[in-house]
Formats: C-alpha cells, sequence, structure tokens
C-alpha cells in the first residue's frame, strides 16, 4: 500500500475513534476542516500529535502543531511526509 495512503487511513481511523463517534466514514473527507470548524479542540489536538508522533515515528515542535500542519487530513498527511522525509535526509 502506498505509504500516504496508509497515513491517511490510519489517521482517518484515529480521528473517526477518538473525536467522531458514530459518525460516517465518508462523513470524514481529506479537507474536512476539523480545527477551524470546531471538531478539534486544544486538547484533542494534543492528542492527534502524540498519536502522529508514535504512529509515524516523527517530532513535532510545538510551533508546527498548527492550523496549517493539522487542520486537514490532507495537511496532516503532508506534514507526516515532510518530516519522515526530512529524517531519512539526516540518516
Amino acid at each position: 500500500m502506498d505509504e500516504s495512503i496508509e497515513i491517511k487511513e490510519r489517521l482517518r481511523e484515529y480521528i473517526l475513534a477518538e473525536f467522531l463517534h458514530g459518525e460516517s466514514p465518508e462523513n470524514l473527507k481529506d479537507d474536512t476542516p476539523l480545527l477551524t470548524s470546531g471538531v478539534l479542540n486544544s486538547i484533542d489536538t494534543l492528542n492527534l500529535v502524540t498519536f502522529a508522533e508514535t504512529s509515524f515515528g516523527i517530532e513535532v515542535e510545538a510551533h508546527e502543531a498548527s492550523i496549517e500542519n493539522f487542520d486537514r487530513i490532507r495537511d496532516i498527511v503532508s506534514f507526516i511526509e515532510q518530516k519522515k522525509a526530512a529524517s531519512r535526509s539526516k540518516a
């Protein structure tokens, strides 16, 4: 499976299970706003950041846990891929 698809599906499953109990998976699109629409509050965002760090082996700096990186699934996937690529290039 393509890595970005795998990341996207794991994020979608986590968000549905933790924050959108009972919501139909079809309603959580790649571009559904999570922070700006109020789906996630600040504590939820911290939990999502922790999930991303532990699940995908990245480290998120405080300033990176922003609307630009964590508002939509597609933004989160892109951010995770960038962090993973950066860590591979350092190795």
